[in-house]
């Protein structure tokens, strides 16, 4: 059963966001909206500047940091939101024993696709050179950075590029062309976007760009050879379909998917691991996922890709 504070998020998302995102055509506008309330980071957390590659970012360490290092991609439709607006995600993880490291991709329109993807490959690239071993890396991100972990991993890939242990998508924006029911059917439940407005928003990132380009929308992408995808989404989203046929098409590329459906939590939960409980659980549940891959043994990492970087 969905708490009361979900319940209650619901309301709030709908009436701050929703009501004000209904209509909107310019990015700028779109941009402020999404922009979330100021968040106090705990003490304990220690936050430091980590450009790396070329690319602006941070890094959030607890106090007694692990081995394992998590690249957090952040979201925004890629156009709105920074490394510093989703401090609440990274700074839980950074508690919870994670080296977190966020580079603040560069956004559409101004920087539009693929700009995205060269800087998470460059900050991944520079991760690897920093002496950060690949099976002691995790990838993470929620809508469109949820969408972006794909990317990244589809763009190492193809470079020949050892791949992270594990990626753990929360509500990933992985079809920009919006043809998946949901789009439709949650329009009205969704408590942050409504359907029509997706594939117009998609427009800022893409520009010209086919909207089934594979790198775009990684729903379209060959999955083959990707390390274990741990996939959380609500059940009332627009996006939710981006979610579970995502997890299909995985599976049928022989790629290691586990699947939840959370009902009534709005998108993107678990930016507010300091008010829903349903936030918490997700981020806990995730750490555990990447625990329990980052130290694992398994076959020969050569098998997914052909090189080191």
């Amino acid at each position: 059963m969905a708490s009361f504070q979900a319940r209650l998020s619901v309301w709030i998302v709908k009436w701050r966001v929703k009501r004000r995102l209904k209509g909107v055509r310019d990015y700028r506008v779109a941009r402020r909206i999404l922009h979330p309330d100021p968040y106090k980071v705990p003490a304990a957390v220690q936050i430091a500047p980590a450009p790396l590659g070329g690319v602006p970012g941070e890094r959030l360490e607890g106090p007694s940091p692990g081995n394992t290092v998590l690249l957090y991609l952040h979201g925004g439709g890629y156009f709105a939101c920074s490394a510093e607006t989703h401090r609440p995600i990274t700074a839980f993880f950074a508690l919870q024993g994670f080296r977190v490291f966020t580079p603040d991709y560069r956004l559409a329109p101004e920087n539009p696709f693929p700009a995205a993807i060269d800087d998470a490959v460059a900050f991944y690239r520079a991760l690897l050179r920093a002496g950060y071993p690949p099976e002691r890396i995790v990838v993470a991100g929620e809508s469109a950075g949820g969408g972006l972990t794909l990317s990244l991993m589809l763009a190492l890939r193809s470079a020949g590029v050892l791949l992270p242990a594990a990626a753990a998508l929360f509500s990933p924006w992985t079809d920009l062309a919006a043809t998946g029911d949901s789009i439709r059917t949650n329009s009205n439940r969704c408590a942050m976007f409504h359907g029509p407005g997706v594939a117009f928003s998609a427009r800022y990132y893409l520009g010209d760009v086919d909207a089934r380009n594979p790198l775009a929308s990684p729903l379209y992408a060959d999955l083959t050879g990707l390390p274990p995808l741990l996939i959380h989404v609500g059940a009332d989203e627009v996006l939710r379909d981006d979610s579970t046929r995502l997890a299909e098409r995985a599976r049928a590329a022989g790629v290691s998917v586990e699947l939840k459906i959370w009902p009534v939590v709005p998108h993107a939960w678990q930016l507010a691991p300091h008010l829903i409980p349903e936030a918490r659980q997700s981020l806990r549940e995730s750490a555990a996922f990447f625990r329990a891959h980052s130290a694992a043994q398994e076959s020969p990492r050569e098998e997914r890709t052909v090189s080191r970087a």
